[in-house]
C-alpha cells in the first residue's frame, strides 16, 4: 500500500491537476502544498481541506477489515460476511451490494 502523501499525490495527477492549483481549492500556497506532497506532515484538518479539494474522502479502516475493503476497491469481493443465516429476501446480493457486513463489528 502507498503512503498517503503518495496516494494525494497520484489523485491530484489523476485530476489533471498541478500542484499551483491546489491554491484555489484548498487556499494554501503552491509553496506549502508542494511542500507538504513531498515530505509533509499534515494537521488532520489539512488532511480534511486536501481531500476536500481532491474530491475525496478520508476515512479510518480497521486493520482486521483492510483485505476486505481493498478487494471491494479492486473488484475482487467476495462474500465477507459471517452471518450463518441465509439472506432475507430484502437484502441485496453482494455483487449489488459489496460493502455488506464489511466494516460492521462481527464480535
Amino acid at each position: 500500500m502507498t503512503s498517503l502523501l503518495d496516494q494525494i499525490k497520484q489523485r491530484r495527477l489523476d485530476m489533471g491537476l498541478k500542484q499551483h492549483d491546489m491554491m484555489m481549492r484548498v487556499g494554501m500556497s503552491r509553496q506549502q502544498y508542494q511542500r507538504l506532497e513531498s515530505k509533509g506532515n499534515p494537521r488532520l484538518d489539512t488532511l480534511e481541506l486536501i481531500a476536500l479539494g481532491l474530491k475525496s474522502e478520508l476515512m479510518l479502516v480497521p486493520q482486521e477489515k483492510l483485505e476486505a475493503v481493498m478487494a471491494v476497491l479492486e473488484g475482487t469481493t467476495t462474500n465477507h460476511s459471517t452471518h450463518d443465516s441465509s439472506p432475507s429476501e430484502t437484502e441485496k446480493p453482494l455483487s449489488d451490494d459489496p460493502w455488506r457486513d464489511l466494516l460492521e463489528d462481527n464480535e
